[in-house]
């Protein structure tokens, strides 16, 4: 290689990528070790993935003519999780040939490359002799891929390398006792040489304080589950750490700013009305409509709330809510809007420009009710909000899910606090968010 001062700028970023690392004896087993399959389930910001993208380029660079792969659940995911590090890691400014950013392709000069694969559609893998790869974020690859698509295509026999066994990597942080818990289970106990597991908590890795930080954002599942990669079990309930310490016997104070939090259904119309004060959200009163509509529900709440002094609303909810207004139509939110307005009241509204995954709000809501630090931040009062209260008791998982909810008449409001929860608490970066202040500010 050339002499430092002779180096682009473009290289000199690439060579400052290869940054010292932190020893971890697992790590280094999982590097050194000789064995086809590996399963990774580690802590979340552990170094797995970083792990795998150094790995993945030495195997290209010491394999000349070789073919590896990296892989997501998705394309987008793929991308985002590998693209810009491994043009880095690969030193691709000195490469003759170009990455391909239509193929998502990085060529070395010795003829060995590295795809970049998503795996919504499976058979995406297929194809290609192999000589090895990773899978990130395994657990939410879809169950069957891994024996109709990514084991055949591994198995693949190559006549000039008839000994060779192509190798991969399934790493990623647990997410139920799903399949990805079988091939760690198998992985844990078979006893066959050909697969391992390795596993590491992020309190390995992370400082102290990171950790801590975790603790008090995240619900003690989601923390179990992401920053130990513990396989946790669903227990039915969607919410169950909800108790007795969430319950309280608060009242909304003429003073305060009224937070209101709508699902749009036909039956019930459903939306809850909070407030926050130091000790967290309070979750005090409900609008549960029987085969009503948003305009209704809207003079529902001025009509109860018409001597409340404070006369500014935030308003919380469904995305789909906006159906229309693209088109300069009328939608949920804006008939709710011109109630308010006719009756003197402001508003903000606080709505995500598309909807989030719900796994993330219903993650949002448990480090609400308690955090894995055992905080409780959020409250309701079971007498004068019956239906939110009944919605986080028993809201219940569809059988065989890990986060699709079971329909019934108290999960609507359940969802409208979900969407308000996750928009000013989400556990996983606070996302696109849009506000739109109307009614006289």
């Amino acid at each position: 290689m050339a002499l430092e001062s002779e180096l682009s700028p473009a290289t000199k970023r690439e060579l400052a990528r290869w940054y010292r690392l932190r020893d971890h004896d697992t790590q280094l087993s999982l590097i050194n070790d000789v064995c086809r399959f590996k399963v990774v389930p580690a802590g979340r910001r552990s170094g797995k993935t970083e792990r795998f993208k150094r790995h993945v380029v030495k195997q290209a660079m010491a394999h000349p003519g070789g073919r590896f792969f990296a892989a997501a659940p998705t394309r987008d995911q793929v991308k985002k999780i590998f693209w810009s590090d491994l043009k880095l890691l690969s030193l691709s400014s000195i490469h003759a040939r170009r990455p391909s950013e239509s193929d998502l392709i990085i060529h070395f000069d010795n003829d060995a490359e590295i795809h970049l694969v998503g795996l919504d559609q499976p058979a995406r893998i297929e194809g290609v002799v192999w000589d090895g790869g990773g899978i990130d974020e395994m657990a939410d690859v879809k169950p069957e891929a891994w024996e109709s698509n990514i084991r055949p295509a591994l198995d693949t026999f190559n006549p000039m390398r008839p000994d060779y066994r192509a190798w991969c990597w399934l790493f990623g942080v647990p997410d139920g006792l799903n399949h990805y818990y079988d091939l760690a289970e198998y992985a844990r106990t078979a006893g066959d040489p050909d697969w391992k597991l390795y596993h590491w908590k992020s309190s390995d890795i992370l400082p102290p304080d990171v950790i801590e930080a975790a603790k008090r954002q995240m619900s003690k599942k989601q923390y179990l589950q992401e920053y130990e990669a513990s396989f946790e079990t669903a227990s039915g309930r969607i919410y169950d750490d909800y108790g007795p310490a969430n319950w309280c016997e608060a009242v909304i104070e003429p003073h305060e700013q009224l937070l209101w939090m709508h699902d749009f259904n036909y039956s019930p119309m459903s939306s809850c009305i909070g407030v926050m004060r130091d000790a967290g959200v309070h979750l005090l009163e409900e609008i549960i409509l029987t085969s009503a509509v948003a305009r209704q529900s809207a003079e529902e709440f001025v009509e109860r709330y018409a001597s409340h002094q404070n006369k500014h609303a935030v308003i919380y909810g469904d995305p789909a809510g906006k159906a229309g207004e693209k088109h300069g139509q009328s939608s949920d939110y804006i008939e709710i809007e011109k109630v308010l307005n006719a009756h003197n009241w402001s508003f903000t509204r606080k709505i995500r420009p598309s909807t989030r995954s719900i796994k993330d709000g219903q993650n949002a809501v448990r480090a609400k009710i308690m955090n894995a630090a055992g905080e409780v931040s959020l409250f309701v009062n079971p007498s004068t909000a019956k239906y939110v209260h009944k919605a986080l008791a028993t809201g219940q998982l569809k059988k065989g899910s890990t986060f699709l909810e079971e329909d019934g008449e108290f999960q609507h409001v359940g969802t409208a606090v979900r969407y308000f929860i996750d928009y000013e608490f989400p556990t996983h970066g606070r996302g696109n968010r849009e506000v739109t202040l109307r009614g006289g500010l």
